[in-house]
């Protein structure tokens, strides 16, 4: 299917076919790369999306550990009350 390129203030854009729209399930924001020479559009992805498994993952393999251990400082010392 060819498009042609419109003028959008300084820009230009094109007029996706709903067809097209509703085939990739495309809703309100979209993620472009270039590969290859083409402009690949895709719906975009939902913020930290991933971002659950990832942690669970990372605490299954015991990568969720404290860096650092505790240190006590001055403030420990002589302002902290249990």
């Amino acid at each position: 299917m060819k498009a042609k390129l419109v003028q959008i203030g300084n820009s230009r854009g094109i007029r996706l076919p709903k067809p097209i729209i509703e085939q990739v399930g495309l809703v309100d924001e979209v993620e472009m790369v270039v590969r290859d020479g083409a402009v690949v559009i895709s719906a975009a992805q939902p913020a930290r999306h991933g971002w659950a498994d990832a942690a669970a993952a990372l605490s299954a393999r015991r990568g969720d550990a404290v860096l650092d251990p505790y240190t006590p400082n001055a403030f420990d010392a002589r302002e902290w009350e249990w």
